[in-house]
């Protein structure tokens, strides 16, 4: 069995890693974050991840996302919610401890996929590209934002998104001389289970990944049938057991998690203009959660769902226009509140900015047709497809911002490079 050929990290990845995880765990005590919000019974704390892992560690199983006694739940995917209910069972339910723990490990993921930056970067773009890749995420105090400030899986699911598009570029083999073993086959399979058990999201890349891989392996003249079916086998060896927790629990096949109906109704109702209604969900909506106490998870999300189709059903013209401006948001930031006193958000600004040099930078790596820009392009296309139908929000984008920054620096290396002939790109 062959290793995955990978280029050596040099040693200052390694400094930065160490560097970013410190300087993030000095953040979140400088700037007080253990302090979680306190209102609605510590709802702030993890929202539904948080409620269902207390009622883990309360021995009460995964359930009642929402608090009460509702019964079994598939309301969120459960790797972090179990990671929640593990850190609630040592360090205490809602405390100031548990919150450190959790958002130092939020760090430490941050931290560590300084490694998946610069390896993809190297691999795509060169060792330059890949160096300042890694030190601009590192050293990115947006990247630390949702490390140390939302206790969520909003940095696990960009650590493992960036090991799959990595495993993926050792299988396409761009170079004949990295050729993986049936251990690449195997990573590649593990990590879209575990994936997909951390946010179920990152599925809607895995139809456009397997055919890149399958479509560049096929021009080599290198098979992949049996890597594919060994894959496919890891990934629902994987999956297994909690689809049939979620069987035994609801005596139905519930795939991973099931409050999509939810989901897309807060974005598609008679209030709806591009973004979130929050006032629908039932932790602020006393009759919503009524609704779902009384009627159950299955049955509430389905109700959710009918209301939602219904909507779009009767006003077509106008869920084709706020489509568009989810669209907009996603890639611009959402907007301040109506009646907020600033009349232009900075904030905003700055990540329409990083997304116009990201989106430039993947123009540029297509047209010059280098290693990997299709599969750039598939997960730029692909995975945020979802929330241009339900809403956005800025940390959406996150999962898939370790490309977007390897796709801005190579940009802005290539500027660099016709400027002055500077650092340049060795591809």
């Amino acid at each position: 069995m062959e290793r995955l050929n990978e280029p050596a990290i040099p040693r200052s990845v390694l400094w930065m890693v160490l560097l970013s995880f410190v300087l993030q765990v000095a953040a979140i005590g400088v700037f007080r974050q253990y302090h979680t919000r306190t209102g609605e019974d510590n709802f702030g704390f993890g929202f539904e991840m948080g409620r269902v892992g207390r009622a883990v560690a309360l021995g009460q199983g995964f359930s009642n996302p929402y608090g009460g006694n509702t019964g079994p739940s598939a309301w969120e995917p459960p790797l972090y919610p179990y990671l929640i209910g593990g850190v609630f069972k040592i360090f205490g339910v809602y405390t100031y401890a548990s919150a450190w723990v959790l958002l130092s490990i939020n760090s430490l993921l941050a931290a560590l996929t300084t490694i998946p930056v610069y390896l993809i970067a190297h691999r795509t773009f060169g060792a330059r590209v890949a160096l300042w890749s890694a030190r601009a995420w590192a050293l990115n105090p947006y990247i630390w934002y949702w490390s140390i400030h939302w206790i969520w899986d909003t940095t696990f699911t960009p650590l493992v998104l960036a090991l799959i598009f990595l495993v993926s570029l050792e299988l396409a083999a761009l170079k004949l001389e990295q050729l993986p073993g049936w251990r690449g086959w195997i990573l590649f399979g593990a990590l879209w289970g575990v994936g997909a058990l951390a946010n179920p999201t990152m599925l809607s890349f895995l139809p456009f990944c397997g055919l890149w891989v399958w479509r560049q392996r096929y021009r080599r003249g290198l098979p992949s049938l049996a890597g594919v079916v060994l894959s496919s086998f890891v990934f629902f060896l994987v999956l297994s057991p909690w689809l049939v927790r979620n069987y035994e629990a609801f005596g139905r096949f519930v795939f991973i998690r099931d409050d999509f109906g939810l989901q897309f109704r807060l974005g598609n109702n008679n209030l709806a203009d591009g973004m979130l209604i929050a006032t629908l969900q039932p932790n602020l909506n006393k009759l919503e959660l009524e609704k779902f106490q009384r009627l159950g998870e299955i049955a509430y999300e389905a109700d959710c769902r009918r209301l939602a189709f219904d909507w779009i059903r009767a006003h077509p013209g106008r869920f084709g226009v706020i489509s568009m401006k989810r669209f907009f948001y996603y890639w611009n930031g959402v907007p301040r509140p109506t009646g907020s006193s600033a009349p232009w958000d900075f904030r905003s600004s700055l990540f329409l900015a990083s997304s116009v040099l990201a989106i430039w930078g993947l123009g540029r790596a297509l047209r010059q047709k280098q290693p990997g820009a299709w599969l750039f392009a598939g997960l730029v296309a692909t995975y945020p497809t979802v929330y241009y139908f339900v809403y956005p929000h800025a940390r959406y984008r996150h999962p898939i911002e370790p490309e977007l920054v390897i796709l801005a620096v190579f940009l802005l290396s290539e500027v660099r490079s016709r400027a002055d002939g500077g650092w340049g790109v060795n591809c």
